[in-house]
């Protein structure tokens, strides 16, 4: 891997993009495992050559092998181009929070070392799970290409990168579209400039905020192919103030299981309290938030239930219960406490996926979909 002593945490690449910026729009998708089954859909509808054809192929044991031929197809067709020369891509994304509140969050993408997590530069901040690892490598090892760029944080103590990408989003972008009320856009920044971005880019460690089972999968896959040791992640500045991490909240596919015994269980840990009709999961999350480790587990026909992780619960016999910052994280340790106990309950089965919208997950469950939900807290910038 790129574990020289030498080696450049992130750095400039040669990247492929779509022909065709004036229809960006209509090309791009969100994250791969935020997509619910009625929007990955409408954004196949949307045009023949939605990304989400590549980082969703339909079908049943051939649709990796589907998503690289068509992968090709693009690429002799010049739906995809190569660029020229070696590149950062500076993007802004401008959207309006709750509150009415305009933001921009601006990051660069570059090609990020693909190393072992002890290493040190690259850390890591939730636990990950097999079968969306699995999914993500297969796609890997047919397509050779990576469709997405993870999220990485940087502290960017002296500020260097923040003014750096300020200055650069003064000129015309590149290209630019929009996706779900977002405003993107797009500078690709080559030779000195790029050069510059990258020393203060790589210069402290990066933080996943997003794509932790994708870094996994690069780290697997560079195992059998050695050459293969970079990785696309957007680096954003901790400081950024459009930096918000929302919460990804699980779905549980399976049985219903023993579920009594899967309350019982918890109870050694947690506080366990049924919520009332009306009172709002969501709500009721951020009010203990302040309290501890809190999440909501949605269950077909009966109130949801909030669990509050007891203070002084053991624990010693979590696998990351000596890696203080992550065992501090609240979807660290709802992970490995209530995920993995559910999924036991749920049956042989049993699988995740995964959202950042509450309602898609109460109703995954209310229409019988699945067998439960949980609801989470945010992990903090700070955090």
């Amino acid at each position: 891997m790129t574990d020289t002593p030498s080696s450049p945490l992130v750095t400039p690449f040669v990247g492929e993009r779509f022909a065709d910026n004036e229809k960006l729009s209509d090309l791009i998708a969100p994250p791969y495992d935020v997509i619910s089954v009625e929007e990955r859909r409408q954004l196949a509808q949307r045009d023949a050559h939605n990304i989400v054809h590549l980082i969703l192929p339909e079908g049943n044991d051939d649709k990796y092998e589907r998503a690289a031929a068509l992968h090709d197809e693009w690429r002799t067709a010049n739906v995809l181009k190569r660029d020229v020369e070696s590149s950062v891509y500076v993007v802004q994304q401008v959207f309006r929070t709750e509150a009415g509140q305009i933001r921009a969050r601006t990051g660069v993408i570059t090609a990020v070392a693909v190393e072992p997590f002890a290493r040190g530069r690259v850390k890591p901040h939730e636990k990950t799970h097999a079968e969306p690892k699995a999914d993500r490598l297969a796609l890997l090892n047919t397509t050779r290409a990576m469709f997405e760029a993870l999220l990485l944080l940087t502290r960017d103590e002296d500020g260097e990168l923040a003014q750096q990408l300020a200055e650069i989003v003064q000129g015309e972008p590149t290209a630019r579209a929009e996706l779900d009320g977002v405003g993107i856009s797009l500078w690709q920044v080559t030779g000195s400039g790029a050069a510059a971005i990258v020393r203060s880019a790589g210069a402290g460690a990066l933080y996943i905020a997003d794509g932790h089972h994708r870094y996994e999968t690069a780290i697997a896959y560079h195992k059998s192919n050695p050459a293969a040791d970079r990785t696309l992640g957007m680096v954003v500045p901790l400081a950024d103030k459009g930096l918000t991490i929302l919460p990804t909240h699980r779905i549980v596919y399976g049985d219903m299981g023993d579920f009594d015994g899967f309350v019982n269980v918890m109870r050694d840990r947690f506080h366990v309290h049924e919520l009332p009709g009306d009172v709002s999961a969501t709500d009721h999350l951020v009010e203990l938030k302040a309290r501890g480790t809190a999440c909501v587990i949605v269950r077909p026909g009966g109130n949801s239930l909030a669990l509050l992780l007891k203070a002084g619960a053991k624990l010693g016999d979590l696998p990351f219960a000596n890696e203080r910052t992550v065992a501090s994280l609240d979807v660290a340790r709802v992970d490995e406490m209530v995920i993995k106990s559910l999924l036991a309950a749920a049956g042989a089965d049993a699988h995740l996926a995964y959202s950042p919208d509450p309602e898609e997950v109460v109703q995954a469950v209310v229409r019988g979909a699945a067998a439960f939900g949980v609801l989470l807290n945010a992990t903090t910038v700070e955090q």
